[in-house]
């Protein structure tokens, strides 16, 4: 199996199936887990020194940041039923959910400590509910090349780290092509920013496929992806296509030592953008 590949586990007590860290990564950023929690299970952590977006990848739960009660957040009961509710979370708090539904809970983390580049004053970055409303939806691409995206924490949006996106990519199509990739620290031109995809397919029986590659080719992998894998993008251009019958969603998650997203595309393809 390939080493950018994470499978979904048996549920822990605490409901994980997926667990990223930078360490298992290989890499300095981002950390990426996933739980599923049965109805009124109830989940807690402490972020210490990192930030947290929390998003509801499906089902209904409580949300509590120390203090601050947010009340019951989410609406779908699918990732291919509209738009997310999400959480910021900044370093030094104790988070909670209590499901009022099976839930599918994503928790996007990567340092809470670097400077950002927006936020106004860096030491009172609170947390914050990000619904619906609020996660910028956009429809890229032309032809077979269109997916759908949703914004959930961009770089205009008050951050240390993280950068949080999820994308809808319908059968028979291409998402994050023509390639592109953001693993040179080379600004204005290339940031660079480590990347997780974690993929769910509807029907969830369906598979894609994700090449990781780079020009010299010393990293090239096709992958196979099935409901609930996730993708490691240390480097290297990283395009998607759904098969025939299939809706592909993916979740993103970047963070890198500057919070901005400038990416290179091949140029081999990038004659199809002109």
């Amino acid at each position: 199996m390939s080493k950018l590949l994470v499978k979904p586990t048996e549920p822990t007590i605490t409901g994980r199936v997926i667990e990223v860290t930078p360490e298992s990564a290989g890499w300095t950023y981002v950390g990426f887990n996933v739980h599923k929690l049965t109805q009124s299970q109830k989940l807690s952590e402490q972020t210490n020194d990192r930030e947290v977006c929390l998003v509801f990848v499906s089902g209904k739960g409580r949300v509590k940041v120390d203090d601050q009660d947010f009340g019951i957040l989410g609406e779908r009961m699918s990732p291919f039923e509209g738009k997310p509710w999400s959480v910021y979370i900044p370093a030094g708090s104790l988070w909670s959910v209590e499901a009022t539904t099976e839930v599918e809970l994503a928790i996007c983390s990567a340092p809470g400590d670097i400077p950002s580049n927006n936020a106004k004053d860096e030491t009172k970055l609170e947390a914050r509910v990000i619904g619906p409303d609020q996660a910028g939806k956009e429809t890229r691409g032309e032809g077979t090349n269109v997916r759908h995206v949703a914004n959930i924490l961009p770089e205009t949006e008050p951050a240390h780290s993280l950068l949080v996106v999820e994308v809808i990519t319908p059968g028979g199509h291409w998402s994050s092509y023509p390639p592109h990739k953001h693993d040179r620290d080379a600004l204005p031109d290339e940031s660079l920013l480590e990347e997780t995809y974690y993929h769910r397919l509807n029907p969830s029986q369906g598979f894609a496929f994700q090449r990781v590659y780079t020009d010299d080719r010393s990293l090239d992998e096709t992958i196979t992806v099935e409901d609930g894998n996730v993708v490691l993008v240390p480097e290297g251009y990283h395009p998607c296509g759904a098969p025939h019958g299939y809706d592909l969603y993916y979740l993103n998650v970047m963070a890198g030592p500057k919070r901005i997203w400038k990416f290179h595309n091949d140029p081999a393809h990038e004659w199809m953008l002109k």
